[in-house]
């Protein structure tokens, strides 16, 4: 076997192929033919594999004749990473005002030009500084609602610089009336079945805006009594027809994943969760990443246990794919729905 063959074969190659940014500070890789060694997320011009070497550490490049890349810069941090640090800044001052920045004075306190900040936030956190921001100022108005504040007081708490802004989009905030969230879910309507699916019992419910709900179990009615207890007042309605046609299509996806799921859905969680989440629905089907890769995806390296966390907080099954999670070393770490479900989702994934 020559090198070209050699290299090519070499699972760090095809990180260094596909500029894995989670594979940066793993190892390095170096090119004889200029002397350079760069990390593997380098968006320098790919070399020819018989002309590629890899290296633990930079130390060991180095101790070789090799000089760091002036591109990537494989000494210090990314640029991915540099970004990520002050798109973390930036998400520091939206969560400590008292009423949104906008993205202008963002850009302008980090030191990048609003376009350039903008594209970056978007990259690192999965949404829009706005889009951010309204999703903090929802969390802050569920936990003052949940702990017995009035909505007025509620509002004023979260940082929104009158009720009527609030009001303005407050069912796309909280997926409710103010009011009807305080109370436990109070005039609101939520659709639900029950069905039989291979893995067993399943729940979906539904809301107005979409899926609220994807539950798995060995029985069904403990999926039912957790669906009351998280709206004890809100009117539930057993599924008519229609919605029954819904669930079908539901019990198939989670059968066959890889299929797709074209519905709306009703996804309610902190900001933090739903960077989570949108880096979660990005796993294709058949793959798996650890916890800190998917901590590094989202530009928070070192928010493993937050993202672990993120993942336990999922209510729709399958559809946002926290099994597609596994610890560092391959193995099988908990699951909202049970370590033997998730090992049947990611063998039914990897047999298609």
């Amino acid at each position: 076997m020559d090198q070209d063959q050699k290299t090519a074969l070499d699972p760090r190659w095809q990180a260094v192929m596909s500029r894995d940014r989670s594979a940066d500070g793993t190892f390095v890789y170096a090119v004889r033919t200029t002397g350079v060694y760069c990390r593997p997320s380098c968006a320098s011009r790919r070399a020819n594999p018989r002309n590629v070497g890899f290296f633990a550490s930079p130390d060991a490049a180095e101790a070789q004749g090799f000089r760091p890349c002036l591109r990537c810069n494989p000494r210090g941090q990314s640029p991915a990473q540099a970004n990520a640090v002050l798109v973390a800044a930036a998400c520091r001052m939206i969560e400590e005002a008292e009423e949104m920045p906008s993205t202008e004075d963002l850009a302008r306190r980090i030191g990048l030009s609003t376009f350039h900040f903008h594209r970056q936030f978007k990259a690192v956190t999965g949404m829009t500084p706005r889009r951010y921001g309204a999703a903090h100022r929802a969390a802050r108005v569920r936990d003052a609602l949940a702990s017995g504040a009035s909505v007025t007081a509620a509002i004023h708490e979260a940082g929104f610089g009158s009720a009527s802004r609030f009001y303005d989009g407050a069912d796309s905030a909280i997926g409710m009336a103010a009011s009807a969230f305080r109370k436990g879910g109070e005039d609101a309507v939520i659709r639900f079945a029950l069905a039989q699916s291979a893995l067993g019992a399943i729940l979906v419910a539904s809301t107005h805006r979409g899926i609220c709900a994807i539950s798995l179990g060995d029985e069904p009615e403990p999926l039912l009594a957790e669906l009351q207890d998280r709206f004890p007042k809100a009117q539930l309605i057993g599924g008519d027809d229609a919605f029954e046609a819904l669930v079908a299509r539901v019990v198939a996806f989670v059968e066959a994943p890889g299929q797709g799921l074209d519905l709306p859905l009703d996804i309610r969680g902190t900001a933090f969760q739903q960077r989570v989440w949108q880096a979660l629905r990005d796993i294709r089907a058949g793959e798996t990443v650890s916890y800190a890769e998917l901590a590094a995806r989202i530009g928070s390296p070192a928010a493993v246990r937050a993202v672990a966390g993120a993942c336990a907080a999922n209510k729709l099954a399958v559809v946002i794919p926290c099994h597609r999670v596994v610890r560092n070393d391959g193995a099988l770490s908990g699951y909202r729905w049970g370590v033997e479900r998730k090992r049947e989702l990611l063998d039914r994934e990897a047999t298609r």
